[in-house]
């Protein structure tokens, strides 16, 4: 038992000059992937919030506002993303803005 905590000592005393760099090196890599992966959530959610603006539902003259039928042209594609490029969207010109 004495034996294999001299030889633990003496690979714990061979490694320590090199722990200091390797710890650094790994603080900052840890440090690097939490920023990447901050940065790649805010920007997968400006993507999403961009492309979410381009649906023309709440603008058009077909939208009801309701929850049971959205939409009395194409109410199974009302709010989505298929409605983005909707061919039967004409803007409500009854708008108060």
């Amino acid at each position: 038992m004495i034996t294999f905590f001299r030889l633990l000592y003496f690979v714990l005393e061979g490694i320590q000059p090199f722990l200091v760099p390797i710890c650094f090196i790994g603080a900052w890599a840890l440090v690097s992937l939490l920023a990447w992966s901050i940065g790649s959530a805010i920007w997968g959610g400006i993507k999403q919030a961009k492309r979410m603006h381009q649906i023309p539902c709440a603008n058009c003259q077909f939208f009801t506002g309701d929850y049971h039928l959205k939409c009395t042209v194409r109410p199974s594609t009302a709010l989505s993303e298929m409605a983005i490029d909707c061919p039967d969207h004409q803007p409500n010109r009854h708008l108060w803005s």
